[in-house]
């Protein structure tokens, strides 16, 4: 062991020789490497598919894909149309309608266009069924012929709570469209050129209130979020690192110098990622956010140690050498444990994320690489200069809280160990759930009109029904027909069901226009050759584009059945899809059991799926942080102290939260992987200052305590305030995810803090010393 801490002394020592010396090849070469990588950041891109958080192998993804290919790809653009008037059954209303659903046809990439003014209402004339539009020509409507419009709409199980409210005050417009799967731009084509009708439709019928939702709309809000992150969120972090930088280290040129090294770590970090093809998305755009707030600390040691030297009489040049013997380990060592959290975030079952933590861990070691080697080497080129301004007070009060800590460490390690269990008990109270919607900001379009669509019309949360009959032409059968109505009603009678689309509510229309509009006759057929009778009748009349191609398959042996709910948070969907199940299982054949599918049921499971994945990769940080750090420290012991003060801030973040606001979704998933690499580096700085106290020079417990204090305390409170202040500036994000993974990483940062200045230093009192004097806290 002596001969590892003279080969680590002797490194430490040249590393310092070794900057100063060639410190202009240094600084030409970290410039090169900053060109090099940062031109990578014009190869970067920005996803925006609201299926890009799941993985290939997703299951739930792998069944929606299966049902899209059975029936068609359920992408959408919905106009939600408002009439001031409160009514849509008038002449303007209905002459407007039809006039945006010919005019949707013309979008990019659509394949069917459903309205009110072109729902296929059938009747009997004679012996022939006719299927037409609901409404031809609105604006030379009468009276009489508004008024039955009015009444077949609002009577129409296919339209209400779908197309048209139950009241008939809003009405809506669906749009699907079929994107090329090589197009990764196609969601903006279709958004913009949907925009634009909007905005037309909206000049010529002044008299409505016009929404745009949809798929598709989630789709651009992905990439309008992460480019509103880094357009917003980067040029405010800059500014509060600045004021911090300017307050904290009292040097224009310091500040300038630490700048330029997180900003040439972002640069870096994104750099890459553009090299790599890692694509930009709501998760990953707030790498430039967390790699600007986490590079600081490496900057901050090192320059406020070297002033520290400075101001004890060292010049410029030893007092560089000084500091990086000091500092190289414990920044490594914290540039590595940050690291590897943000790296296990590739346990993640959202691709979002892994990019987000793959991004972060190239910036933090950029950062240290910069730190060790470019900062340095400019300080000993320029002219920089410790502050003449006293720290001598500061000082007094970082020894002053020591001596306090040492004093009262009995009742300061029962206090810790109470606010500890305190806060966490708030755990129990955390549900998992989430609301995708809600994900995005109300200062977003989409937001906003999918609000108003759910409170006024229909939802945004589908839950898809594949049900099989077992055999070709099977929907037919008399018995599968009544099974699937019995499971449409039974979801009917659910809370948050809004509406449930099936084709016998198309064959009970049938089947009573067949019998002269008799409502005795608004039943299923009971015979299956009539039931494929008026079926094939049925399909016959239907114009292009209005076909049944996305409710039954190619050979008619199962239909797609789709509930619309609103309201519902994705425990409440999962919930509901599970009593879907159950009611499959005790009331429905074998061939029928099927899981509910869908995008939002593809969300309601990623937070459950996405928290169980990254279980393994918290273990794995904290098992791989110990070990970096017991090998680091040279000291079983010391090692294992750690610990705590390292996993609990985690887990008091996660009480807080569970008491202010109750659930956990998608964005918490990682924290605990993210956290705990971030949240380690002031306890290594305490610790590396504290065993060089008591391995340097000969002190006991008490003093190298009062050691660490004195030489970190203060670096360690500015990073602090900085990575606290720069994970509330996440906060700030449109993007929940991010809002709340800002909210909770700045709470839990906080708490370590506390842990790290009061809790630490007790057990390295209670636990560093002969065996003879462990019964202190005791006495």
């Amino acid at each position: 062991m002596k001969k590892e801490d003279k080969l680590m002394e002797m490194f430490e020592a040249r590393l310092g020789r070794f900057v100063i010396t060639y410190r202009i090849p240094l600084i030409l070469l970290c410039l090169l490497f900053v060109a090099g990588t940062g031109y990578g950041t014009r190869f970067l891109t920005f996803s925006s598919n609201s299926r890009m958080f799941f993985s290939e192998d997703n299951p739930e993804l792998q069944a929606f894909n299966a049902l899209e290919q059975t029936y068609t790809k359920f992408e959408n653009v919905f106009f939600t149309l408002a009439p001031k008037s409160q009514n849509v059954f008038s002449r303007d209303v209905l002459s407007a309608v039809q006039d945006l659903t010919e005019r949707a046809w013309q979008l990019p990439y659509s394949s069917r266009v459903d309205s009110i003014t072109n729902y296929q209402h059938t009747q009997v004339e004679g012996d022939d069924l006719i299927v037409e539009d609901l409404v031809d020509n609105g604006e030379h409507l009468t009276d009489g012929q508004l008024e039955e419009i009015r009444n077949i709409a609002l009577n129409e199980p296919l339209l209400q709570g779908r197309l048209i409210s139950p009241t008939g005050h809003v009405t809506g417009v669906n749009v699907n469209v079929v994107k090329p799967d090589d197009n990764g731009k196609a969601s903006d084509t279709i958004a913009e050129a949907a925009y634009a009708l909007q905005a037309e439709m909206q000049k010529k019928y002044p008299q409505l209130d016009i929404y745009v939702t949809g798929v598709v709309m989630i789709d651009t809000t992905f990439e309008l979020a992460a480019k509103e992150d880094i357009r917003l969120l980067v040029p405010i972090m800059c500014g509060l690192l600045l004021l911090i930088l300017a307050i904290c280290l009292r040097s224009a040129l310091g500040m300038g110098l630490t700048f330029l090294v997180i900003i040439f770590s972002t640069l870096t970090g994104l750099g890459l990622a553009g090299w790599l093809g890692i694509p930009m998305n709501p998760a990953s755009a707030n790498a430039p956010t967390i790699i600007l707030t986490l590079a600081v600390a490496d900057s901050v040691h090192i320059l406020t140690t070297m002033f520290h030297q400075m101001r004890n009489g060292l010049d410029r040049r030893q007092a560089i050498a000084q500091s990086l013997r000091i500092n190289f380990w414990p920044v490594l060592v914290t540039s590595l444990t940050t690291a590897v959290g943000f790296l296990t975030m590739n346990f993640s079952d959202a691709p979002p994320f892994r990019d987000l933590g793959n991004v972060v861990a190239m910036g933090i070691m950029s950062a240290f690489f910069y730190s060790v080697l470019l900062l340095p080497a400019l300080v000993a080129v320029l002219p920089l200069k410790a502050a003449q301004l006293s720290s001598t007070s500061t000082a007094h009060i970082y020894e002053r809280l020591a001596d306090m800590i040492i004093r009262r460490r009995f009742a300061i390690f029962w206090a810790m160990i109470i606010m500890v269990i305190g806060v966490t008990t708030g755990i129990p109270r955390i549900q998992l759930d989430d609301d995708f919607i809600k994900f995005f900001s109300p200062r977003f379009d989409f937001r906003r009109a999918t609000d108003f669509t759910a409170k006024n019309l229909t939802g945004m949360y589908i839950i898809d029904w594949d049900l099989q009959s077992g055999e070709e032409g099977g929907i037919n059968e008399p018995e599968y027909q009544r099974t699937v109505e019995a499971f449409a009603n039974w979801f009917r009678q659910q809370k948050y069901v809004r509406h449930v689309y099936t084709m016998t509510d198309i064959m009970k229309q049938i089947n009573r226009n067949m019998h002269g509009n008799d409502p005795a006759y608004y039943r299923l057929p009971e015979e299956r050759n009539l039931a494929a009778q008026y079926l094939l009748l049925y399909e016959m009349n239907l114009p292009f584009g209005l076909d049944l191609n996305d409710r039954i398959n190619v050979d008619k042996s199962s239909t797609r059945m789709t509930v619309s709910l609103v309201g519902a948070s994705t425990r409440e969907m999962r919930e509901l899809e599970s009593a879907g199940r159950d009611w499959l299982t005790k009331n429905a054949p074998p061939t029928m059991y099927t899981h509910g599918s869908g995008v939002t049921m593809m969300y309601s499971h990623l937070s459950a799926r996405n928290i169980r994945s990254m279980l393994s990769s918290s273990l794995l940080a904290l098992t791989l942080i110990s070990l970096i750090m017991i090998v680091v420290l040279r000291s079983f012991k010391l090692g294992l102290l750690s610990l705590l003060p390292n996993i609990a801030p985690a887990f008091m973040g996660f009480g807080v939260w569970g008491y202010a606001v109750g659930q956990v979704g998608l964005a918490v998933s990682v924290l605990i992987a993210m956290t705990m690499g971030i949240v380690v580096d002031d306890t290594v700085h305490f610790l590396a200052k504290y065993q060089r106290g008591r391995t340097e020079h000969a002190m006991s417990p008490e003093d190298a305590v009062r050691f660490a204090f004195r030489t970190v305390a203060a670096p360690m409170w500015i990073s602090t305030v900085t990575l606290v202040g720069g994970f509330i500036v996440l906060a700030c994000s449109g993007f929940q995810i991010n809002a709340h993974m800002g909210s909770m990483t700045a709470i839990t940062i906080s708490f370590a803090l506390l842990l790290d200045f009061f809790f630490l230093p007790v057990l390295l009192l209670q636990f560093d010393r002969p065996r003879a004097s462990l019964s202190a806290l005791s006495e």
